[in-house]
């Protein structure tokens, strides 16, 4: 499958180092919450014979195409349709009240980029869908067609990190009152005009902040997020761990803090003892987020804004 031989999975030495501690025990079970083209899933099947796999995608045709890559692993590999902030409903659907392993790699998909109809990619013209389901909520298209000037401002500024905003917006309401965007290319082309010419020497295509905020906005990917990572912390069995990669800012400062409040004791101030129910649950297992190697962004160019995090646990919810 010509998509899957393209589709090199980011720091995934890395990831599988991270998990092996806790998916060495028969039985165990690991969720690749971002299933993908199945580049990470195939290869915890392959490193870990004795674990079960539960993959979660909400893009159909990651999972027909994801399915034909692990079907050599037979029942070893359940996939579901599903968001990951739904993990919870997934494992108790499937009688899994305790996981050993959950893998997040957060972003696009390879496939969803390089497919040109979805919309993803400012480098070629496409409708402006960006849907990742796209049987379910609003196109690109309808949030820059739809949304008050001042929500796609907020929208710009929040999830793009976007500078111009303001001046990006300006110029949207002023040509969607002429005729609505449906495709890419119209709206990168108006971006590289509303731009100051400092802003467009630096940091890459000058489209990408706005595609970013649209992306997010589009599939709630921050508060999906900021629902799915306290889900599977709590889904861990101790001595299980959880491995998640990045690619924005926001998505990082996000895991950042959810592992950072498991890994620290909640005990009021002043107690000469901490008892068991403040004790951290979460162990930090990397000193900050690390970064791919060079040699890796040489041979995976979409591995270079990866941020990596992982965190064991250590013990049970006090009750």
């Amino acid at each position: 499958m010509s998509s899957n031989a393209l589709h090199v999975p980011v720091m995934l030495q890395r990831c599988l180092d991270m998990l092996a501690p806790a998916l060495a025990e028969p039985g165990a079970v690991v969720v690749d919450c971002t299933l993908g083209l199945g580049g990470h899933s195939e290869a915890l099947l392959r490193s870990f014979p004795a674990a079960r796999l539960v993959a979660l995608d909400r893009d159909r045709d990651a999972l027909r195409l994801a399915g034909e890559r692990l079907a050599p692993y037979g029942d070893r590999a359940t996939l579901v349709h599903a968001v990951y902030d739904e993990l919870p409903e997934v494992l108790d659907r499937l009688g899994v009240p305790r996981v050993q392993g959950v893998l997040f790699d957060l972003g696009v998909s390879s496939m969803q980029l390089d497919e040109a109809g979805r919309g993803f990619a400012y480098a070629q013209d496409a409708p402006l869908d960006m849907r990742m389901d796209q049987s379910t909520g609003i196109s690109a298209a309808e949030v820059l067609n739809t949304y008050p000037p001042g929500d796609l401002v907020r929208i710009l500024r929040t999830y793009g990190e976007e500078k111009f905003a303001k001046k990006i917006v300006d110029a949207v309401v002023k040509e969607r009152a002429k005729e609505p965007f449906s495709n890419s290319a119209r709206l990168v082309e108006l971006i590289r005009e509303a731009l100051p010419q400092a802003a467009k020497r630096t940091g890459g295509n000058p489209a990408k902040r706005t595609f970013q905020a649209l992306r997010i906005e589009v599939n709630g990917e921050l508060s999906v997020l900021e629902r799915a990572v306290p889900a599977a912390v709590a889904a861990l069995a101790v001595g299980g761990r959880i491995a998640v990669l990045s690619y924005h800012s926001l998505e990082d400062r996000l895991v950042k803090h959810v592992l950072a409040a498991g890994a620290a004791n909640t005990a009021p101030p002043g107690l000469p003892i901490v008892p068991e129910r403040y004790q951290p649950k979460l162990k930090l297992l990397t000193r900050g987020a690390e970064l791919p190697t060079e040699e890796e962004i040489a041979e995976n160019r979409r591995a270079a804004p990866a941020r990596f995090r992982g965190a064991e646990r250590i013990r049970e919810d006090a009750l």
